[in-house]
């Protein structure tokens, strides 16, 4: 007698689960080798002393190439300015987002107008808002310089202790979009009893929004900074098409240091252990956000 299996409410026999698990293999094993191989070797070259002008010399190197990043002062140089990026861009964007959100929300009328054209930097490529802020920022030839200088007002925007700063602005710019979108989704789904209940009680619009609106989006904030923050960690286009890493390093993100370590210097297995490392950080940070997330929903419920 066939054995069966309940699914969409329909009596399926055994042979045709057998069947679904033989369709599902051929994606199951190209998704394997396209994550998983790259991953595998990526590890192994961590491993090894492997450099791209001397392949013929491959070497085991065990976890030289990680300690070697402890005694590397340009390795920490770029992880703190990859955490000073991703901290104050995030920052910057979920402020700004959460405010245009909740603006956008209360809007009566032009409401999907002003979101068109609210969203519109989001889809511009990175490579391209930063090759337009070089030009539009730049000391000599940008427009924002010139018109600044007419105010009596003199600004490098990517000389030395500005050039950081600039490169969160540029960010800010394009990705406050996504967050005004995520918020604003959020906003628009809340229910609508606990305000009616604040109105009915007198509350003024600051409790409301201190009282019922901030525990109420703490969930759908929390999934806006994980998102945009594990993108922020990945910040290059901007570097690359502007600062490259300088003034002398202040703008050398960790990505853009694998980048150069790896083929610029064509030291492979250190970029390599660079990069396990920079996948360990993004993991402890996202386990910690996931842990609050999981304590909120804990409370919350």
């Amino acid at each position: 007698m066939a054995v069966e299996a309940e699914a969409n409410g329909m009596a399926i026999p055994a042979s045709r689960w057998g069947l679904r698990y033989r369709l599902l293999l051929p994606l199951t094993l190209t998704l394997g080798a396209v994550l998983l191989y790259p991953l595998l070797f990526s590890f192994w070259v961590s491993l090894h002393r492997y450099q791209l002008t001397r392949l013929q010399d491959v070497r085991f190197a065990g976890l030289r190439n990680y300690l070697k990043l402890f005694e590397d002062p340009a390795f920490w140089n770029a992880i703190l300015n990859t955490l000073t990026f991703v901290f104050g861009a995030v920052t910057l964007e979920l402020v700004l987002g959460f405010a245009l959100a909740l603006l956008l929300h209360r809007l009566p009328r032009f409401r999907h107008l002003a979101r068109a054209m609210l969203l519109t930097p989001m889809f511009v490529t990175p490579i391209a808002v930063g090759l337009m802020f070089r030009f539009l920022l730049n000391q000599q030839l940008g427009v924002l310089p010139w018109l600044l200088e007419g105010l009596g007002i003199r600004i490098d925007w990517f000389g030395p202790g500005m050039a950081l700063f600039s490169i969160i602005l540029i960010d800010v710019w394009q990705w406050t979009p996504f967050m005004l979108l995520l918020l604003l989704a959020g906003l628009e789904s809340l229910p609508k009893a606990p305000f009616e209940a604040a109105r009915i009680d007198g509350a003024s619009a600051w409790m409301t929004f201190t009282r019922v609106t901030l525990p109420l989006m703490k969930p759908v904030l929390l999934v806006a900074i994980v998102i945009r923050g594990l993108d922020a960690f990945k910040v290059f286009e901007y570097i690359y098409a502007i600062t490259r890493g300088g003034p002398g390093g202040s703008t050398e993100t960790i990505l853009f240091y694998i980048y150069k370590v790896g083929f610029r210097f064509f030291r492979m297995g250190e970029a390599a252990a660079m990069a396990y490392v920079l996948v360990a950080v993004t993991l402890a940070l996202v386990t910690l956000l996931y842990l609050l997330m999981t304590r909120e929903g804990r409370r919350r419920s």
